[in-house]
Order: C-alpha cells, then structure tokens, then sequence
C-alpha cells in the first residue's frame, strides 16, 4: 500500500511521520467498505496505528507556546515612555518580553503596526474611561452643575488612567503620537485612530459642549478642549514624567485640585458668540 510522507519544520529531519493514504486501501475501488470482515479488520488495524503515530508524533513537537499579547504592548508601552520611543524595536521588546522577533512579527505583521495597536489600545480604553465619568458625572447631578462636574471628571480621567494602567497613561500624555506613528502605519489602524479622534469630538468635546451651554459651535468646543485636553496635559505632565521603581505614578491630590479649580474657573465664562 502506498503512503504519504509529511514532513514538519518542528520534527528531526531524519524522523518522518507516515500518514496511509486510505483511498489506497480498495478492493476493486470499493474502499475499505467493501472488504467486508476484511474491511472492518483493516480498519481496526489503521485506526490502532494512526493512533500510534499521532501519540509518537506529539511526543516529538512540542506544543507551540501561547503569547499573551497585552503583555507584549505593556510592555512596548513602558519601553515607549522609559526609553524613548526610538528605542522601541522588535529587537528590544523581544528582549524585554520574551517573546521571540518571529512570533512578535507574526502577531502584528510589523513594528508600526504594532506601534499603532499599542496607542489605539491606550487612546480607546482612555477615551472609553472618560465617556464613563461623563456619564456618572451627569447622573449625579443635573444642569450647569453636572456639566461642570462632568468637565471636572473628564479632565482627571488621565489621573484616573495613571492610577490603574500607568504606562499607557504616561504615554498618552508625555509622548506626541506623531513620535510613535509615520507613514507606514497600515491603513486599518489609521482609519480606527481617524475613527478614534471622531469619538473624541462628538462623545466628549461637543457633547460637553451641549450639556453645558447647548453649544456645539468652535468657540464653545475650544474652551471644552482647553478643559479636558490642555489643562490636564499642563498640569499633570510633571507627575506622569516621574515613574516610581515599580512603574506606578503618584500624582499629589493638590495637582489635581488645581486642576479642578482651573476647570471650574474656566468653565464659570460662556465663551463668545462667533458672528
């Protein structure tokens, strides 16, 4: 009967593993079927050698390992922010993760698309966490009251960040995307930060903007923005710059008091009308 021999890459060149070739196995076409006790006989025989060479063969190739790829863009991200972003590498985070450059390559196809599924992960799940204090905000209280509160809760969800992811957060707020980011960033993950900046000007900026003065126009968006994006980049950058030895970040209750106060201050003058 012929055979038909498969070799793996993972399996010692001089030890092949033999898989039969049923369509081999025929009386006059009919297959095993048609061998009647034969055929059952045969089958048994087949099935017991299979079986055989199948728990031989796992014994020989080990199960690949399975990488977990948070970890893998935790880890980009401390090395985004500890170490520059120029010296974020394949090489370097292989190092870093033990993860090996050829699995690292399968699992993003490249070291820009991996740059840019690092910071489309931390830019999601920071603009994820301030819609959810907006919306607490706003519950809690209602009017100009609760959108002012909402603006305070916004600008301190990078605080918050700190508090539970602080590598993403110090990357958000101490590295310039465009740093992380070129031109070979694939198009998918470009349309999905395109997508992302959407987000952020309808479900934070002009949604503020509404539930404070039921505005939406440029002044009113600018001064929002000013709030929740200049503001907390100024005031808490200093802090978020300074990891301790185990990668956490203390931002002082005074900074974000401060910030607080500034918002509030702030927000206390309707911006002008645009004619």
């Amino acid at each position: 009967m012929d055979g038909v021999l498969i070799e793996s890459g993972l399996v010692p060149a001089e030890r092949k593993v033999w898989r039969p070739d049923w369509r081999a196995v025929s009386l006059h076409g009919g297959g095993l079927g048609g061998l009647g006790i034969y055929g059952r006989q045969a089958r048994a025989f087949w099935v017991r050698l299979l079986v055989e060479q199948v728990l031989h063969y796992r014994r020989l190739v080990p199960r690949p390992r399975v990488h977990n790829l948070d970890q893998v863009l935790d880890v980009a991200e401390r090395l985004a922010v500890d170490e520059g972003p120029e010296r974020l590498t394949v090489r370097k985070l292989s190092a870093e993760s033990g993860v090996p450059n050829g699995a690292i390559y399968h699992a993003f196809g490249s070291l820009s698309a991996l740059r840019g599924r690092m910071w489309l992960r931390a830019a999601t799940e920071f603009l994820d966490l301030q819609t959810e204090l907006i919306d607490e905000a706003l519950m809690s209280a209602s009017g100009f009251d609760g959108a002012v509160n909402a603006a305070v809760a916004a600008a301190d969800a990078a605080a918050v960040l700190a508090s539970r992811r602080p590598a993403a957060a110090r990357m958000l707020m101490t590295v310039r995307r465009e740093q992380l980011l070129g031109p070979e960033l694939p198009a998918e993950l470009a349309d999905a930060l395109l997508g992302l900046d959407r987000r952020l000007v309808s479900e934070v900026l002009r949604r503020l903007a509404m539930a404070l003065w039921d505005r939406r126009d440029g002044s009113s968006v600018e001064v929002v923005t000013t709030c929740v994006v200049d503001l907390p980049t100024a005031l808490l950058r200093r802090d978020l710059s300074q990891a301790t030895v185990d990668g956490t970040v203390r931002i002082g209750s005074d900074v974000r008091a401060r910030l607080s106060t500034a918002v509030r201050a702030i927000l206390d003058h309707e911006p002008p009308s645009r004619g």
